[in-house]
């Protein structure tokens, strides 16, 4: 069985702490946007962690909205890392960005800044309709790339087109799937890895956002946005722990009542604010994945598996009594694990040591497609009232 220290990080990691319900002092004032509750400080976090390499790994970052996503994950603060230059089209959300990542070069723009030799890796942490082209930029000048969620915005094209520039570049790209670094599903993927699911059966994730106004973004993005269009939160509770994927789908959408989710009201001309999809998995089991923006009440991003020899619902239960160590890989004392469960300390720091030891990262490309690509098939799905589609497989 995992151990009480495990079991006491995972409680803290799915938010049972009054911080993580926003009612620590510190943030009573402004509640935060839903998922980046700060997740307690664990003081055994850095316990066993050891340096890699003493080398620092020259990073750009760029993008800094509303949910300051560009500062958010601690490059910053990576005794790896050195923060050369940082970029946001807003000038006093650049000069900001800067300041809050101690670096004096700052570029007006993506574009510019990749053009920047001394850059090895950037960060694209623009809002999602841009992702797909501004990786590739990104790439094309040979760049390592991570990029916030999802990797391709409702467009199969564009993930082709992704796949084939990390290809042409032959540098790591990482998607931050937060839900891949929660303390549950990582343990889920070691304990799936060392045979103690066999098969999976059945798998469910639910994201859970309930935005009755959506949250402010660039040229609004976010209004009326399809569920299965940001679906990476809940998919990675199947094909995060496997490595798998999802062959096709039936979804189903419910119309909304909330307004910016009315058709006539959004550039997307979507009318659901709740799609559940069931998934076949590559495994030949079932997946039922949730995304809903127009359901008040319990929120965030969990789910539970069950496999041929065990289950995890909140801890293991099964057949195996031998189990991996389930505990998230160490942080650098000098980071935090942030919010989003606390992923996201652990997937910078995953992201610089795959750079580091030449090694594919956590959530590749592959990956990162097969999370995000099954949810533009799942909308596809919803609109012709659930019918049975294929969704294309993915390989390097």
């Amino acid at each position: 069985m995992p151990s009480q220290s495990s079991r006491r990080s995972f409680l803290q990691a799915m938010g049972m702490s009054a911080a993580a319900f926003g009612l620590s002092s510190a943030r009573a004032e402004e509640k935060p946007i839903q998922g980046f509750e700060e997740t307690p400080a664990d003081p055994s976090a850095s316990k066993e962690w050891k340096p890699v390499s003493d080398r620092k790994i020259r990073v750009g970052i760029i993008g800094y909205g509303v949910c300051k996503f560009g500062a958010a994950f601690g490059f910053q603060d990576h005794p790896n890392v050195e923060v050369v230059a940082v970029s946001d089209l807003v000038p006093e959300r650049c000069a900001e960005l800067a300041k809050v990542c101690r670096c004096e070069k700052t570029y007006p723009s993506l574009e510019e800044l990749v053009k920047d030799d001394t850059i090895e890796a950037v960060f694209v942490a623009t809002d999602a309709p841009h992702h797909a082209q501004h990786c590739i930029e990104a790439m094309q000048h040979g760049k390592h790339v991570a990029c916030a969620v999802p990797a391709v915005f409702g467009s199969l094209e564009d993930a082709d087109k992704v796949l084939e520039a990390v290809k042409q570049s032959g540098r790591k790209y990482m998607m931050y799937e937060t839900s891949c670094l929660h303390a549950d599903l990582h343990a889920m993927r070691q304990i799936y890895h060392a045979g103690g699911f066999g098969k999976l059966v059945y798998a469910e994730g639910e994201y859970y956002h309930y935005m009755p106004t959506p949250i402010d973004s660039y040229k609004d993005w976010r209004v009326g946005l399809p569920p299965q269009w940001y679906p990476t939160h809940s998919n990675a509770y199947y094909v995060g722990v496997t490595g798998g994927s999802f062959t096709e789908v039936s979804c189903m959408g419910m119309p909304s009542v909330v307004p910016h989710l009315l058709p006539a009201n959004n550039r997307y001309k979507n009318a659901f604010g709740t799609e559940i999809a069931l998934f076949r998995t590559s495994e030949g089991g079932m997946a039922r994945m949730a995304v809903s923006w127009d359901t008040p009440g319990h929120h965030g991003e969990m789910g539970r598996i069950r496999g041929q020899k065990g289950t995890f619902y909140s801890q293991y239960e099964g057949l195996e009594k031998e189990l991996p160590v389930v505990e998230r890989p160490p942080l650098p004392p000098s980071m935090r694990a942030g919010g989003h469960g606390g992923s996201h300390g652990p997937l910078t720091d995953e992201f610089i040591t795959a750079i580091l030891q030449d090694r594919t990262p956590l959530v590749d490309i592959i990956q990162a497609l097969n999370m995000t690509v099954s949810g533009i098939v799942a909308h596809q799905s919803a609109l012709k009232d659930g019918e049975l589609l294929k969704i294309p497989q993915y390989s390097l």
